[in-house]
This record gives C-alpha cells, sequence and structure tokens, in this order.
C-alpha cells in the first residue's frame, strides 16, 4: 500500500499518533514553536535530554522518547536538523527520509509531523511540505519485486507506513502545505517509477518493456506516445542506433513520448532525450566480468526521462514537451558492430567506431537529430554516458556541459530547488581534436583524456544549433547506502529536476 501524505490543522501537542515528530536545531538548548509546546507537555523531557546531551540536534540525529500517556502521542521523535545557517529544503528531505525509514524500523504504520521549516526555519510553507512529501516517499522507497514471502530486510517491519500528517497549527498556512504536499508527491512517485525501472533485471526491463512502460505513463497522465522499430529507424537513416542494436537479438525502440501543455505556440518547447541501453556488455569491446551486473543500470537515463513526463503530464505546466528515448541493447553476438566499422548519423554525419563500448553516444546521436527533425530547440539529453564521470565527480553531482549557458543556469536552478547537485565542465574547441578521426567525419572515443567532455563534444555535432545540455549521471543514478531520500540502488536522478526545469521554463514565458 502506498503512503499517504496529508495536511491536518491542529496542534500538534495533542494529536494523537502512533509518533510525533518534532525537531531541534544544533545548539539550541531550550526549544520553542511546535517542539516546545511538546517538550512541555512531556514535563520537559526534551530539555532535558538536551542538557544531558543526548539530543545535540546535528542533522541526521534522531531521538525517540515514549510518552507514557503524557501526551496523546505513544511516541515522540526529535530529529536534528543541523545548523541553523545551513539550514534548507535539501535538509528537510534527509530529516524526513532518515525518520521515515527509523520509524519504519520500529513498527509504526503511521505517523503526524510539524512542518519542519516553516516556523523559524524561514522556508516558504509549500516548499517545505513539498521536502517533507518528498523526503518520505523517496526514502521509504523499497524494490522488492523479486524477493519470495518472508526473505525482505531483517530489520525492516513487513507492514510499512501508510500514513503521514503534517499537522499545522496555523489554518492560514494549510493550504500552501496541502498544495506542496500535491507536488511534492507527484515528483516522488514520478521518482519512483524511474527507479524501478532501473532496479529490474536486464531479462525482464528489455527494449520492448521500457516501451510498455512509457505507455503506461502516457495513458496515466495523458501523454501521446510512438514507439519506432528497426525498419522505422533505417528509414529515418540511423545508421548509429542501429550500429550499437545489430547485435542484440532484441529489437530496438525509439520511444517518443509527447505532452503538449502549450499546443498553440510550438516554439515554446522542450525537448528530453534519454539514453536507454537497457544491458550494455560493451559489445565486441567486452568489458570486464567484474560488476557487468550493474550495467542493467544503463538505461537510467531515458528511465529518468519517461518519469519525467510523467511527472510533467501531472503538473501541467504551460510549454510543450517532448521525451525521447533509445532503447536498446548493446551485445555481442554474431551481427555485432566492430571496431573500426563507420556509421552515419540520421544528419548524414559518420561516426569511426574505435570502441563499440562508447556506444551510448551513438544512440543518443540519432536521438537528438531526430528531436530536432520535430523541430525541438531546446535539448536535454541524460546518460549514464561515461566511467570517466565517475572518476572526476564520484556520486555527489551530475556533469553537465553543453553550448547554451543560459539553459545551463536553468538547469541548475532547477537542480538547486530539487536538491540535485550539477557541475559544468568546459567544452573548449580544443577537445574536438581529440575525436578527429582519419577516416570518417569524426571518432566515438577520444582516449582516457577528458573522456566525459570528448563524449559530450560528439553529441554537439547532433544537437546542432538547438540550445543543448548533455548530463552524465553515471555516478548519480545510483546510491551505494541510504540516507535521507536516497535509498541504496537507483536514485532516479534527475527526475525531479527535468520536471521542474519544464514547469520553470512555463512560468518564465
Amino acid at each position: 500500500m502506498p503512503t499517504k501524505v496529508e495536511v491536518v490543522a491542529g496542534d500538534i501537542a495533542s494529536f494523537e499518533t502512533p509518533a510525533l515528530v518534532v525537531n531541534l536545531f544544533e545548539g539550541v538548548s531550550h526549544p520553542a514553536g511546535g517542539t516546545g509546546a511538546v517538550d512541555r507537555a512531556l514535563d520537559g523531557a526534551i530539555t532535558a535530554l538536551i542538557a544531558d546531551g543526548e539530543i545535540k540536534g546535528k542533522l541526521g540525529e534522531v531521538t525517540l522518547i515514549h510518552a507514557l500517556g503524557r501526551i496523546p502521542a505513544a511516541r515522540v521523535v526529535v530529529a536534528g536538523l543541523g545548523k541553523s545557517n545551513d539550514f534548507d529544503a535539501g535538509s528537510v528531505r534527509r530529516v524526513s527520509g532518515d525518520v521515515a525509514r527509523f520509524l519504519r524500523r520500529k513498527g509504526v504504520t503511521g505517523f503526524a509531523t510539524i512542518a519542519h521549516g516553516a516556523g523559524i526555519g524561514g522556508l516558504d510553507a509549500g516548499e517545505c511540505a513539498q521536502a517533507i512529501a518528498e523526503g518520505t516517499l523517496l526514502g521509504l522507497y523499497k524494490f522488492d519485486t523479486y524477493r519470495s514471502n518472508g526473505n525482505g530486510d531483517s530489520d525492516e517491519a513487513d507492514n510499512g507506513i501508510a500514513s503521514v500528517s503534517i499537522v499545522e497549527w496555523d489554518a492560514a498556512r494549510v493550504d500552501a502545505l496541502a498544495a506542496g504536499v500535491s507536488v511534492g508527491t507527484a515528483l516522488a512517485e514520478a521518482t519512483m517509477v524511474a527507479r524501478d525501472l532501473v532496479n529490474h533485471p536486464a531479462n525482464v526491463m528489455t527494449p520492448t518493456k521500457m516501451a510498455e512502460a512509457a505507455r503506461e505513463v502516457a495513458e496515466a497522465v495523458g501523454l501521446d506516445l510512438d514507439v519506432m522499430d528497426r525498419e522505422g529507424m533505417s528509414e529515418h537513416g540511423m545508421g548509429a542506433f542501429l550500429g550499437v542494436a545489430q547485435g542484440s537479438e532484441e529489437p530496438p525502440k525509439l520511444i517518443v513520448l509527447t505532452y503538449r501543455g502549450d499546443p498553440d505556440n510550438p516554439g515554446n518547447n522542450l525537448g528530453l532525450v534519454g539514453k536507454g541501453i537497457t544491458f550494455d556488455t560493451g559489445g565486441i569491446s567486452l568489458k570486464p566480468a567484474a560488476n557487468m551486473e550493474a550495467m542493467k543500470g544503463d538505461m537510467a537515463g531515458g528511465a529518468s526521462v519517461i518519469a519525467a513526463m510523467r511527472a510533467i503530464g501531472t503538473l501541467k505546466p504551460r510549454i510543450n514537451v517532448t521525451g525521447l528515448i533509445a532503447a536498446t541493447e548493446n551485445m555481442p553476438g554474431g551481427r555485432a558492430q566492430r571496431p573500426g566499422d563507420v556509421v552515419t548519423a540520421m544528419n548524414g554525419k559518420t561516426i569511426e567506431v574505435i570502441n563499440t563500448d562508447a556506444e551510448g553516444r551513438l544512440v543518443l546521436a540519432d536521438a537528438l537529430c531526430y528531436a530536432r527533425s520535430l523541430g525541438i530547440t531546446r535539448l536535454v539529453d541524460v546518460a549514464t554516458l561515461t566511467g570517466a564521470m565517475v572518476v572526476t565527480l564520484g556520486k555527489a553531482c551530475t556533469g553537465m556541459m553543453g553550448n547554451s549557458s543560459d539553459l545551463a543556469k536553468e538547469v541548475s536552478k532547477a537542480g538547486d530547488a530539487s536538491g540535485e547537485r550539477f557541475w559544468e565542465l568546459p567544452m573548449l574547441e580544443d577537445y574536438r581534436e581529440l575525436i578527429r578521426s582519419d577516416v570518417a567525419d569524426m571518432k566515438n572515443t577520444g582516449g582516457r583524456q577528458a573522456g566525459s567532455i570528448t563524449a559530450a563534444m560528439l553529441l554537439r555535432e547532433f544537437a546542432e544549433d538547438a540550445d543543448w545540455i548533455h548530463l552524465d549521471i553515471a555516478g548519480t543514478s545510483t546510491a551505494s547506502s541510504s540516507k535521507g531520500h536516497l535509498v541504496k540502488g537507483a536514485t532516479g536522478v534527475p527526475t525531479r529536476t527535468l520536471a521542474q526545469l519544464a514547469v520553470n521554463l512555463a512560468k518564465e514565458r
């Protein structure tokens, strides 16, 4: 059963619930606001624990107090918010995710919380509620589709959390909080779609299955869907895409989802292009066997685009958005392309294949060309494109490159709102020399130097004169442990940023 987040007008200290969540900034010795009201009702128990040094208010700190009949709530959780100068919506997401998992482990099926940061924290009420909804729902995410009954995590209760109530004493803020919860829920649910798609094994999540998932999204939120097969790609001259696909028996799919939020203004558009390699062996340039199972997640970019289109269809911004997902496997079959082959992309440019494991940029090249043929003038592509990006930025933030400083600023702004971080790398012409080919217009890899940038330099050739940004999520597409709204496994990055970008661009018209 999915968790429901709601807003309730009332007094937090007198609210009946299995668990009540309050908060504390680091360095505060006498809590005020809602936490202070609960502290007084508990005969100063929170203040006493602060004095004893058990509660410090550090970010990530969670302290459980049993109410023992002093208030209607059975338990009180004091969540540390960290230093007040560092507090933002990201802190709220982290606290909400950590607390939700903590209470689930205790077997709690529902709890109430104050609106972290909407009072003395200084956050906008809607922003605060959105972060609580996102943090709670994403923090509670579990992927146990393939676990047989009774074989779940030993430290987690089976029943889960059914409901979370944000209790607000100021009735004038209830509507704003409720609106924030609605947006946060939409974004979290979409992100969980992306996580599910990535977490499925490759024998299930084939290109055909990705297309079916896109169809479910289209039907759920009223999008148009077109799925191009191998024959259609051949008719459009997508030789780069087909070169990657030819080694697999699984049929490739170019999935196109369309949202028409401003149909009378076709120039008001945004294109989201995702790499959908449902399994990447490396092809003839075979990857090492160690950790190859993780290559089921090489379609995380495509998954985030499908999920972002779901969120956009739900939020309904006034902008036209097209999502394109280039889905195929990269396999070393008897028909697989070879190092040294030359392929021709849809726009007529030729690419020498130096390494068949540099396949993502090939399928994206044709997807970008097709997006341009649809008249899309602003493009953002998303891909787990290079291992070099993991070396460069690790898992802390996503690498960003492109040809438009304005669009880069918009992506960063949307990322700031979503709590997903981006770092822009340079696109100097010097790097173009590294992909110069002796036999074709370019080659698909420039070697070890600036590997993430040279991959982006190739993609730039196919974005042509559109404003274009490339996001390399090789590091940020997965999390190695659970903290805050992130859980171990697929993260769904950058679903929420892409949706927020569409919303922001629509507002700026």
